[in-house]
């Protein structure tokens, strides 16, 4: 978009800055790019095919190149998720006929109004429970698996909320709750990423006309993860620098859109990146289908973070690739746990869009906790 002959927006920024730009992924209708001021990753955008075009002119202000040496780190160094020793301890099949989530009500909302509402939710296998911040889904229940899902599956996990805010004041404003994989407490402790931790999950995505009739993000699949920051604190004419842990929660949300199409306006779901060095989310690939897909994530040594979704529930693969970023311009020290996000509206009357997990997982390259505690 130009106006008074100056490019706005996302292209204005690229066009006046010489920068590298790195083409990472491709497909007919766009691909996925990372831009990079010298060895330092910017940031990385899905691009259309139509933007790529008008990019294309600006040859002066910009390098191509067509692998990830640029970010100092060869293909082969990114860690597709799934790829490692599967931790056993952490993650669930939800097989267990009996699986049980007791979600100890009312729920924690401490992101709104300071409240925790101990005790919090936990399942009764251990591997579950409730998020301090944001509370628990207000449907957590083992169903059948749907058709098409892992062979040999037979037990899955549904998640829906109505009241994703204050319990029975509805904000009429999006909020979301957290259903969080117990990590720390079933390994004695975080995952460093020297041990390359990766995750993935199968999410079974809802025909469109059955998501609720909101654009926006609908569910996420997320990490938390530790980084150490300095803190300067200046007191009359001095200052001092001290260091502490920093927690930050990087992943893939699945959103709502519309757009015109024949004239009409239609529904589409597309992925968004959380997030990119200065904390923002940026544009994913859409979803060309719905029904099942896996996604994942992965930490490597050198503190960033990788993105992967695939449609089906087949392992992902080096062609499933998405994204890899620094959020926030934090190097990723350790993976405290991960966890699922359910979205809604809360305004009391629309429930969420049902959202099915099943067979998440952890691994790692470099296994150093193989006790089951």
């Amino acid at each position: 978009m130009c106006k008074n002959g100056k490019a706005e927006g996302f292209l204005g920024v690229l066009l006046e800055t010489p920068i590298l730009m790195a083409k990472l992924t491709d497909s007919g209708r766009g691909g996925m790019f990372a831009f990079l001021d010298g060895d330092t990753v910017v940031m990385t955008r899905w691009i259309s095919k139509r933007n790529v075009l008008l990019l294309a002119p600006v040859t002066l202000a910009f390098s191509f190149c067509t692998n990830l040496t640029a970010f100092g780190q060869s293909r082969s160094e990114i860690v597709v998720p799934g790829t490692g020793a599967h931790m056993q301890q952490v993650g669930d099949d939800f097989e267990d006929e009996n699986w049980e989530f007791i979600q100890n009500n009312p729920k924690s909302t401490e992101d709104i109004d300071e409240n925790q509402r101990m005790p919090l939710g936990k399942s009764t296998n251990g591997r579950w429970y409730e998020g301090a911040k944001r509370g628990h889904p207000d449907v957590v229940q083992r169903v059948a698996t749907p058709p098409g899902g892992i062979e040999g599956s037979e037990g899955s996990l549904l998640m829906r909320s109505l009241n994703t805010g204050i319990p029975n004041r509805p904000s009429h404003k999006m909020h979301q709750d957290d259903f969080i994989c117990n990590v720390q407490y079933r390994l004695g402790g975080t995952l460093k990423v020297s041990q390359s931790p990766n995750v993935t999950t199968r999410v079974f995505v809802p025909p469109l006309e059955e998501w609720e009739k909101r654009n926006g993000p609908h569910f996420a699949f997320r990490a938390a993860v530790e980084t150490t920051i300095t803190e300067t604190k200046t007191k009359f004419l001095f200052s001092s620098k001290s260091e502490k842990d920093e927690v930050y929660w990087p992943g893939l949300f699945i959103l709502r859109g519309t757009k015109q199409v024949e004239g009409k306006t239609v529904p589409y779901a597309y992925f968004r990146v959380r997030a990119d060095r200065n904390g923002g989310d940026f544009m994913g690939p859409e979803l060309p289908v719905t029904g099942w897909w896996t996604l994942g994530l992965s930490f490597t040594p050198d503190g960033l973070v990788h993105y992967f979704a695939r449609p089906g529930v087949e392992e992902l693969r080096r062609e499933d690739y998405i994204a890899t970023s620094m959020p926030y311009g934090y190097r990723c020290e350790e993976l405290r746990s991960f966890f699922y996000n359910v979205v809604n509206g809360d305004n009391g009357r629309d429930w969420s869009s049902s959202w099915i997990v099943d067979d998440p997982k952890l691994y790692v390259i470099q296994n150093t906790r193989m006790a089951n505690r």
